[in-house]
């Protein structure tokens, strides 16, 4: 492989909106060297396999990720870096996000509920075992995040977000990427000089099954609906923009390519809530059972 070949490490990148993000990327003339993590690795290879391109310039490795299990993102992390060796991380796509059926009192054991582990805690926790790497790199972390964190309320967050809260699926969804949209701006606090980190949308995109399991079915006909194939080349949009606004705290790369405005995503700029939902490497791994 040509040593000018980018890395990319990504999530969410076995089906719909991140895999064919991932088939554009990969029929570039730039030559990527994709690790990404899969819950079914055989079908995920087997997807791969399907797709034509220059094998002899891109290489992709898929290792098995199951985001609902930190135990998972912990063993996925150290085989990535593995595979990486002395390589450097150029991209860091965070791309899985998921809509759950309703949780009822006492359906999981667990604190927290599935949809926070998968769209926002399992992603933050791979950026905090990444991160030497991610320094070292100087990477771009790229959150794919959504329209839906306008609708979130942040007081209802504690009560919501349990394991069991009964909440609606799609106010879980919006809920949880309005968090992650916080974290992503704590670590472009924390990684400030090192890494650049923008949060984008890809838009609305019914074609990536994002409402499988909450009852609720994404129609083409719905407004600012956009095909599955604009969606994955407006987050390829975010790896390679540097048109960056003068205020820090504009993160948010839209689906129509323009910075949201503070003032859109203003609840989300609060310090004190962002530190709240973004726990540290230690907090996370003694909440779940990880420490070493």
């Amino acid at each position: 492989m040509s040593l000018a070949a980018k890395t990319i490490v990504a999530t969410g990148v076995s089906s719909g909106l991140g895999f064919e993000a991932i088939k554009q990327l990969l029929a570039q003339s730039q030559a990527y060297k994709v690790i990404l993590g899969a819950r079914d690795t055989a079908r995920t290879q087997k997807a791969y396999d399907e797709v034509a391109y220059d094998r002899a310039k891109h290489s992709l490795a898929i290792l098995p990720l199951e985001l609902s299990d930190l135990k998972t993102v912990k063993s996925f992390a150290q085989q990535a870096l593995e595979k990486l060796g002395q390589d450097k991380i150029d991209y860091l796509l965070l791309n899985a996000g998921a809509t759950q059926n309703k949780e009822e009192p006492g359906q999981r054991q667990a604190k927290w509920c599935e949809t926070y582990v998968i769209n926002h805690l399992s992603q933050h926790y791979l950026t905090h075992l990444l991160k030497d790497k991610l320094v070292a790199s100087k990477a771009r972390i790229v959150v794919v995040s959504s329209g839906a964190i306008r609708g979130a309320k942040p007081e209802a967050l504690d009560k919501d977000l349990r394991a069991g809260s009964g909440a609606d699926p799609f106010t879980l969804y919006g809920e949880t990427k309005f968090v992650q949209l916080l974290g992503a701006h704590w670590w472009r606090r924390q990684l400030a000089g090192s890494c650049t980190v923008i949060a984008v949308s890809p838009g609305l995109i019914p074609g990536t099954g994002l409402g499988r399991g909450s009852g609720t079915v994404l129609t083409n006909d719905m407004p600012d609906a956009k095909p599955l194939s604009e969606g994955a080349s407006n987050i390829l949009r975010a790896l390679t923009v540097n048109d960056f606004p003068d205020d820090p705290d504009q993160i948010f790369l839209t689906s129509w390519g323009e910075w949201w405005s503070k003032d859109v995503i203003a609840h989300s700029l609060d310090k004190d809530l962002q530190d709240k939902w973004s726990p540290s490497k230690e907090e996370i791994e003694s909440e779940e059972g990880l420490a070493a």
